[in-house]
């Protein structure tokens, strides 16, 4: 017997009903009269959790980077607010970093504002950030910070902060995370590493407020030689990551991120306060979870689909730096891909990297593929070609970077690269300087030579230190990676 229409009866458009069955790539789901079944309740709910697992991998890069780089550190000695770490003999590929440079002293340090407020003295004429917990800008230290370049010390409260602090004779910086890193660069003049390394030892310095030495003195942070240390300071790309997540949300203030991200990251079971510890099936979501997301990291870094990463659109060079927002904001729109792509790469985060001004600061362009467009192949010989004069104030540099982990290509090259200051270096003849790049030097090319490995893929960063207007506006542009088979003899 037909059923007679409702007295109240509504013009149901189909849009807004559930079919008996929707093929999906989760396969068939199933619903009874709009009720889902149990196989749709189960597979549902999987994915949801997979989602999640994923969404927290993307959103939680920049946290688990600052873990694992203080973790790293704390490993060699290099002690929250005790120790600063200084490559005082450069760097080199057995210390793990997302992209360093190695012509350049550096110095490190991770704060832990638990245990109060803490002051950092900032030597003269450095440049670098202080980042809190979520790789978010705190303040630059050094020629670009309120001191400028005079060094300084700053005062870091800890989040929430209410007793008293004073303001006279600090830069005071109030930051949302109870963690912090530090890390500045040492300029080196002359070629003399070790005076650049002795003015940081002898100016730096990282202490509790209101700490003193029994002849009234501030206590001298402890000085850590990490140049030539086996160490990692790169977040985990397996399951592991997400126990690296937890470590930094048990470690920071509830609300050190908004509620969506905090919810995010509770939704699969990391909760501030809370043991993190997913049954076997939460387990296995979260392996296949991290997989993907990893994989996602990697194709927005090795193929961006956003035009904006490129140069120049007859050449391969990008940046890592899309948008040049150091928020990673376009008006009103968070350029999420750009800032999974930025963290996935490198480290640090700083306004001067989107204020770079002529003649000051320092420009970057990556290149993964050569100039058909095939990725980097460590077996293979190519040159690159920088037309003279090339635009930089200070110099510029090579460096080549291990694509599986974005770290210094591990090679019998130290310093895995070439810069203008390279002894030896030779100019051609119309003022373009040629490097070269492969397994062994070609014949009379040795000092223009990066070493690379066969089997390993590779890319390549160039900087350019005090860029010139050339570099802004593109009337200069680099020569791409060439496969030396491809040049006409």
């Amino acid at each position: 017997m037909a059923q007679s229409q409702p007295k109240f009866s509504a013009d149901v458009p189909a849009w807004i009903t559930t079919p008996d069955t929707v093929e999906t790539r989760l396969g068939a789901l199933r619903f009874h009269q709009g009720a889902p079944d149990a196989a749709t309740v189960k597979r549902v709910y999987d994915n949801l959790d997979f989602m999640r697992g994923v969404q927290a991998f993307m959103d939680g890069i920049p946290a688990t980077s600052v873990r694992a780089a203080c973790n790293g550190l704390e490993k060699i000695g290099v002690r929250r607010n005790r120790a600063i770490g200084i490559t005082e003999d450069l760097m080199d590929a057995r210390s793990l970093f997302l992209t360093p440079n190695t012509t350049t002293v550096y110095a490190f340090a991770c704060i832990d504002l638990r245990e109060g407020p803490m002051v950092f003295q900032a030597p003269a004429a450095v440049l670098g950030p202080v980042d809190d917990g979520y790789f978010r800008w705190v303040t630059d230290i050094g020629l670009t910070g309120p001191d400028a370049g005079r060094g300084g010390k700053y005062l870091f409260l800890p989040p929430g902060y209410a007793g008293d602090a004073p303001t006279e004779g600090y830069y005071v910086q109030r930051p949302r995370t109870n963690t912090l890193l530090v890390f500045f660069r040492v300029f080196v003049k002359d070629g003399d590493v070790a005076a650049a390394v002795q003015h940081a030892k002898a100016q730096a310095n990282m202490y509790p407020l209101n700490a003193t030495t029994e002849a009234g003195e501030p206590p001298k942070a402890d000085f850590v030689n990490t140049s030539g240390l086996r160490f990692n300071t790169i977040s985990a790309n397996t399951a592991r990551f997400y126990d690296e997540l937890n470590e930094v949300v048990q470690t920071e203030p509830a609300d050190f991120l908004d509620p969506e991200r905090i919810g995010l990251f509770a939704s699969i079971g990391i909760r501030k306060g809370q043991p993190f510890a997913p049954d076997e099936r939460m387990k296995a979501i979260l392996t296949d979870a991290v997989a993907v997301a990893n994989a996602t990291a990697r194709t927005l870094l090795f193929d961006s689909r956003d035009p904006r990463a490129k140069f120049y659109p007859d050449r391969q060079w990008f940046t890592a730096f899309i948008g040049g927002s150091y928020l990673f904001q376009q008006g009103a729109e968070r350029l999420l891909d750009a800032r999974t792509m930025f963290f996935y790469y490198a480290t640090g985060i700083t306004p001067a990297m989107a204020m770079a001004k002529v003649g000051s600061g320092s420009a970057y362009a990556a290149s993964l593929r050569d100039a058909k467009g095939d990725f980097l192949d460590g077996g293979k010989t190519y040159k690159i070609t920088l037309p003279g004069p090339v635009p930089a104030k200070e110099f510029w540099s090579f460096v080549v970077y291990d694509n599986q982990t974005r770290s210094l290509l591990e090679t019998d090259q130290k310093l895995a690269g070439v810069d203008s200051h390279h002894p030896g270096l030779k100019t051609n003849a119309d003022g373009s300087v040629t490097i070269w790049f492969a397994p062994k030097p070609p014949a009379g090319r040795e000092s223009n030579w990066v070493q690379t490995v066969p089997g390993k893929g590779w890319n390549v960063l160039l900087r350019l230190y005090g860029p010139l207007e050339p570099w802004f506006d593109k009337t200069w542009k680099p020569g791409d990676v060439e496969l030396a088979s491809d040049l006409a003899e």
